[in-house]
């Protein structure tokens, strides 16, 4: 009876007594039936057994309806983000140093696609496509621009032509096994201003574009008459050279006039092609640094072989003086540029224009390695071997580009012609 009682209370007892919690009664039962004692187990309805496992142990948050939304991300995603923002950060601030180095490092690492891209003259088609480029780029009132500059092309031009090549004397003091790796030197110094290179970099520098094409053409034109007088002078000691001269001004034609021209034309008469350069000014010069890595890194696949032949030391000595070289040009333009700036209005003067400067520091004081491996080759021995003579200046050449580059990243954008120049 009291068995049948206690089921009872449990079937119908009501929880209303507790909104919150009903007691659970279990009777238990001997062997010989008898109710040895109850036992009880409270539910309660506001206790959450099982809660979920939040992935970050961060609290809700609440959207504007006022409900729940659980946190998605894992720990750490929000580092990883970041760390990412930074690296593109980095990239992008530093695109062409970089391409530089990955070109120079894929040269090594696998020299027969270089020599393959070499084969089919793809160094020839990168520099019509900078030139290209920058035709596209070039804005009516950039070459207004380089007009008015005219004293600051006059001494580009005359430092590159006239001044720079006696750096090659200073060279001509140093003594190496072998000894091609100072007279290459010498020569490289007696040559105009890089095809390509020293445009590029002026545009990611924010310089006068216009100015720095201007210095380039016409310096390699000039070039071809004045490197055999320059070389004979400063290093060949009287014996005679001979310069294709008409072999590299139709080259230099079809290399830089005829695609720049092609360039401009393009950009003057479709307006929709203007809108979207002048609407993408980012993303023409990561083109044209792209562009520009592919000459180093052909030349370092072609000169692969060869450096593996040469003692560390010596090639080591000759990066050094290449180095030295560049610093020495850089140093010499940024004086001179000064002292032009201080004699010619001060602060008010073309050369004091930020843009104007870096454009001529930058153009004045690069060499082509090109147009010297062409001059090499008329030599046909006369100073030493060929290949020994350009494999220094394959390495300057390098080095020229990417401490520039460097130089570039850390050149303020903005133009100011009441600023000073600031080239130290």
């Amino acid at each position: 009876m009291a068995g049948t009682q206690s089921l009872h209370s449990f079937l119908f007892s009501s929880p209303r007594s507790n909104p919150l919690a009903f007691r659970l009664q279990i009777s238990r039962l001997s062997s010989n039936g008898s109710l040895l004692r109850t036992s009880s187990i409270d539910l309660n309805h506001k206790r959450q057994i099982f809660r979920p496992i939040r992935a970050c142990g961060l609290p809700d948050k609440k959207d504007e309806g006022g409900r729940i939304n659980e946190p998605t991300g894992v720990l750490g995603s929000g580092n990883e983000v970041i760390w990412f923002k930074a690296l593109s950060n980095f990239v992008d601030d530093n695109f062409l140093p970089l391409a530089l180095v990955t070109a120079v490092a894929a040269g090594f690492a696998n020299p027969s696609l270089g020599c393959l891209a070499d084969r089919y003259y793809l160094s020839k088609f990168s520099t019509v496509g900078i030139f290209v480029v920058s035709g596209l780029t070039l804005r009516t009132a950039e070459i207004s621009a380089s007009v008015e500059a005219w004293p600051v092309a006059v001494y580009g031009l005359a430092s590159i032509l006239l001044l720079t090549p006696y750096f090659s004397r200073l060279i001509l003091q140093i003594h190496l096994h072998p000894q091609e790796f100072v007279t290459g030197l010498a020569i490289f110094t007696c040559m105009p201003t890089t095809l390509s290179s020293g445009v590029a970099l002026t545009q990611l520098a924010g310089g006068n574009s216009a100015l720095a094409l201007a210095m380039t053409v016409i310096s390699n034109m000039l070039g071809i008459l004045a490197i055999p007088f320059s070389i004979s002078k400063f290093v060949a000691d009287g014996v005679g050279i001979t310069v294709p001269t008409k072999e590299l001004f139709r080259s230099l034609v079809l290399m830089l006039l005829i695609p720049l021209i092609f360039g401009k034309i393009l950009r003057e008469s479709f307006k929709g092609v203007a809108d979207f350069v002048d609407e993408n000014r980012k993303l023409f010069p990561r083109i044209n640094a792209i562009l520009l890595s592919l000459v180093p890194w052909m030349q370092v696949s072609k000169s692969r072989s060869l450096l593996l032949m040469v003692k560390p030391e010596a090639f080591l000595v000759a990066i050094g003086m290449g180095t030295f070289l560049h610093l020495s040009l850089l140093a010499f333009n940024a004086l001179g540029i000064r002292i032009l700036a201080a004699v010619s209005g001060g602060s008010q003067s073309v050369f004091s224009r930020r843009r104007n400067a870096s454009a001529v520091l930058l153009v004045a004081s690069q060499k082509t390695l090109p147009v010297m491996v062409a001059v090499v080759e008329q030599l046909r021995g006369a100073l030493g071997k060929s290949g020994l003579l350009v494999l220094p200046c394959v390495a300057a050449h390098i080095i020229q580009i990417i401490i520039d580059s460097f130089l570039v990243n850390f050149w303020p954008r903005s133009d100011d012609s009441s600023n000073n120049v600031k080239v130290s």
